[in-house]
């Protein structure tokens, strides 16, 4: 079996990117604003929490004297948590109210030691001077739809000096939405590549990769109209229409409630969460 190179590992990702993304604008009834801004509430963590397999994974990589670099640090989820840890925590994040959640955090549990930088990466990397900024890189959640992922790792390598980090699922978190795509529109989604896409691209760069597979929890939230606000945003419909009537359907059939009261999916998704690591220096 022949097998692939980098740049056709990364012309096959960027596909998939497109035709995911392409699928968006077929189908779309909101436009494409700040895409987290209604939902932004859901990504808060206590940064002082306990039992979650992925962040004490990530804690165990962590030194006291680090700089981390959290590339899509989104509300905190991990950013608030290391800053408790490490020297230095420096959350780059492109959305305006991810940022916001991500200020209230900060202020809230006095992490005095997080620099929050705006924008897009890798773009954001010139902000922060001369490379390498930081100890240790961390994507968390991020890169399923980066359409130019080499360079995305590249000039996350280029940043730091010690270690790389991704924590990624089997399939990317959207693909909870991915069974109501086939009913509200008609179509099954494109699947974004994930976390055995990443580590097969990485070691056709030649990295030496180690991965920590650790519980994936289903998603719950804290009431039915939050699990459909959710779902709603990874469809791209809007709240009226035949389509949110589907949709709405749908989701009574497949929506189930808790023991502790939370809401999530009958039937969700399966796999694991990977801690995938490497050095930025091959």
């Amino acid at each position: 079996m022949t097998t692939a190179t980098a740049a056709e590992l990364e012309a096959a990702w960027a596909e998939r990117v497109r035709a995911n993304r392409e699928q968006v604008d077929l189908v779309r009834e909101v436009p494409d604003h700040d895409f987290y801004a209604p939902v932004s509430s859901l990504f808060v963590a206590d940064p002082r929490r306990t039992g979650e397999a992925a962040l004490d994974a990530l804690v165990a990589l962590a030194q006291p004297a680090d700089r981390w670099l959290d590339i899509g640090a989104g509300a905190g989820r991990y950013a608030l948590p290391l800053a408790h840890r490490v020297a230095e925590v420096i959350a780059i994040e492109p959305s305006a109210s991810m940022r916001n959640a991500l200020r209230t955090g900060k202020s809230e549990h006095g992490a005095a030691n997080l620099r929050i930088v705006g924008g897009a990466w890798p773009d954001a990397l010139r902000e922060l001077g001369e490379p390498p900024v930081a100890d240790v890189a961390l994507i968390a959640h991020v890169g399923y739809d980066i359409e130019a992922i080499g360079p995305f790792i590249d000039a996350m390598e280029r940043a730091v000096d010690r270690l790389c980090v991704a924590v990624l699922t089997d399939r990317s978190p959207a693909s909870v939405a991915d069974p109501f795509w086939p009913i509200v529109h008609g179509i099954d989604r494109v699947p974004l590549p994930a976390l055995p896409d990443l580590a097969e691209l990485l070691r056709s760069r030649g990295r030496e990769t180690e991965v920590l597979r650790v519980e994936r929890p289903p998603r719950t939230f804290d009431s039915f109209d939050g699990l459909a606000t959710f779902l709603r945003r990874q469809l791209w419909i809007a709240e009226e229409g035949e389509k949110e009537k589907r949709f709405r359907t749908a989701l009574a059939g497949m929506a189930r409630e808790r023991d502790d009261d939370g809401w999530t999916l009958a039937s969700p998704p399966v796999g694991s969460i990977g801690i995938l690591t490497w050095s930025p220096n091959g």
